[in-house]
């Protein structure tokens, strides 16, 4: 019998709550084991239950899901969180980057949008909206066309595979442990890389991605 994919999740509204639960629960290959309203809980619920994957409504009250996604990843960094927001400005989108989800899926959208993005993230791939994409593109084009021409050449093999897993999510000691490498040298790679791309934060490593076509890959 295949193992089941073990979810937290926090939401703040139960009627909201209920339904997730019941799409999740309907699958073959997940279930949740967990609840929580509010981020404290999730942090709390999180470390108890150890799940795979945490499912993140950002706007709940008092310690909201972008703080408790932060804590989540500084405490646990292998933790898998696939975050729920209403939000699709850039701005917003840059903040869950740099709290370290590993995916992001619109309220708005299906519910098999929801379901798709649990197997990619469980896969260890990020996970972005369809309905962001052209937004995060839109904001890398902008980038480019005030940059053009600064490039200093295109980041090696080595350095494009380290661009590649920080896209997908992984921490700089993660990738140095899959590597082989110290996490000084990842480091090191990663400033080289986005030098010669002439970017300056995560959210600009997302867009690259895309543009590359790494978040699509099996």
């Amino acid at each position: 019998m295949t193992k089941k994919l073990r979810i937290l999740l926090a939401e703040d509204h139960k009627v909201v709550r209920e339904g997730i639960k019941l799409l999740v629960n309907g699958q073959p290959d997940m279930e949740v084991i967990g609840e929580a309203g509010d981020g404290r809980d999730a942090i709390a619920k999180a470390r108890e239950l150890v799940p795979d994957i945490v499912i993140m409504d950002i706007s709940m009250p008092d310690f909201n899901g972008l703080k408790a996604t932060m804590k989540l990843k500084q405490v646990s960094p292998g933790i898998k969180i696939l975050t729920l927001t209403r939000h699709t400005d850039d701005g917003y989108l840059q903040q869950l980057i740099g709290a370290g989800a590993n995916g992001y899926v619109l309220k708005q959208s299906a519910p098999d949008e929801l379901i798709n993005a649990i197997r990619t993230v469980a896969a260890g791939r990020a996970y972005l909206d369809p309905a962001l994409t052209e937004k995060v593109m839109g904001g890398y084009a902008s980038h480019n066309s005030s940059k053009r021409g600064s490039k200093k050449g295109e980041p090696s093999d080595r350095e494009s595979e380290i661009l590649r897993m920080i896209a997908w999510g992984y921490s700089n000691k993660e990738i140095g442990v899959r590597l082989d490498l110290s996490v000084k040298t990842v480091e090191a790679h990663k400033s080289n890389a986005m030098r010669k791309l002439d970017i300056g934060s995560r959210i600009d490593i997302v867009r690259y991605a895309i543009l590359k076509g790494w978040l699509q890959d099996n």
